[in-house]
């Protein structure tokens, strides 16, 4: 699963998820670009992570929830490292409150959050990707995002999220003639997380970031080249 000469941008890649996405990404990558908007000393702990491993790495700010921001990251990547081969979108921030109390500003933030700042980055990101005739485009999910399932607490999550699988579908079917591919990969109960008080999982385990991780350097890869399109759930059985 060699992607040897590609450059990555992992947004939100100061914690959790998306920070073992990038350090994942550098065990295969050339460059990894680690995104952040707050935190530029977590940000720079994971770029010198990444340059132990004797790869290219640096921190980019923007808030994502503005389109311009966004563009400008992608240009600032792309200026910096010469391309984004591959991009993933972890961003996405959550909000856990009973929907009837859920203002108006804050759907607004968790949809600009999950759904338009991914939106904003990989329209940004997709002219490179189609004059090198490669790509890879991953976002970010939740477990239960195509069952449609009622979720009373985390309710503007959830839609932005089913939106971005819609857009996720869109997109590969749109540039799969062109050497990109766009999937989706959504985690279940993972340890750090928001779990719920009941949280059975027939695997008999919560999921580790590096079980996500893993599944977004695999759908990073040459070997993946034909998926497209996908949801890949990684949850350990949970829910099904």
């Amino acid at each position: 699963m060699n992607t040897s000469d590609q450059i990555a941008l992992v947004t939100g890649s100061t914690r959790g998820i998306g920070r073992d996405i990038a350090l994942s990404l550098a065990d295969t990558a050339s460059g990894v670009a680690v995104h952040f908007n707050k935190n530029s000393k977590a940000a720079e702990e994971v770029v010198a992570e990444i340059k132990k491993k004797g790869k290219k790495s640096k921190a980019f700010r923007a808030d994502l929830t503005c389109e311009k921001e966004a563009l400008n990251l992608i240009e600032e990547v792309e200026k910096y490292f010469g391309k984004v081969d591959i991009l993933v979108n972890n961003f996405g921030p959550i909000l856990v409150k009973p929907w009837e109390e859920v203002t108006s500003e804050e759907w607004k933030e968790i949809f600009q959050g999950n759904l338009l700042s991914a939106l904003f980055c990989l329209k940004s990101a997709l002219p490179g990707m189609r004059k090198r005739g490669w790509g890879r485009i991953i976002n970010l999910g939740y477990s239960r995002v195509e069952q449609l399932t009622a979720f009373p607490t985390i309710a503007p999550y959830a839609v932005a999220k089913a939106g971005l699988l819609i857009l996720t579908r869109t997109i590969a079917a749109a540039e799969a003639s062109l050497g990109i591919t766009v999937n989706m990969v959504s985690p279940g109960l993972v340890e750090g997380g928001v779990l719920p008080k009941h949280n059975d999982v027939p695997s008999g385990r919560l999921g580790k970031f590096t079980d996500v991780s893993q599944a977004v350097v695999f759908l990073s890869s040459l070997e993946a080249g034909y998926i497209t399109g996908n949801n890949l759930v990684v949850a350990g059985g949970w829910k099904l």
